[in-house]
């Protein structure tokens, strides 16, 4: 299951979270975060109960997205007891992604 990341809910989702969590800051607009849309819902799928898999949306969520640096979109950032340990910039394909996670399970 994909979550929804936001301003009010960032904390404790994330950073809070017992498990690792992969957020996936995007755009409707933009085309590589749409490529990548089907790999984060296979992630979330494939981890479940393992690592909290979700969407930050830059555009609703500006503030997050300065926080965390997102210059960039698609911009997937893997946290682990609340500090962001990997970024991954860019439409990548889904073995790199997974490669990230297997670094912190």
């Amino acid at each position: 299951m994909e979550h929804k990341f936001t301003t009010a809910n960032f904390n404790s989702e994330v950073l809070e979270s017992e498990v690792p969590v992969l957020v996936d800051f995007y755009a409707d607009w933009c085309g590589p975060c749409k490529m990548m849309a089907p790999v984060v819902a296979a992630l979330a799928e494939k981890y479940e109960g393992k690592v909290k898999v979700g969407k930050c949306n830059i555009d609703e969520e500006e503030s997050l997205a300065g926080t965390y640096r997102v210059m960039s979109i698609p911009t997937m950032k893997l946290f682990v007891n609340g500090e962001a340990a990997a970024t991954v910039v860019g439409a990548v394909p889904q073995e790199e992604l997974e490669a990230e996670i297997r670094k912190v399970l």
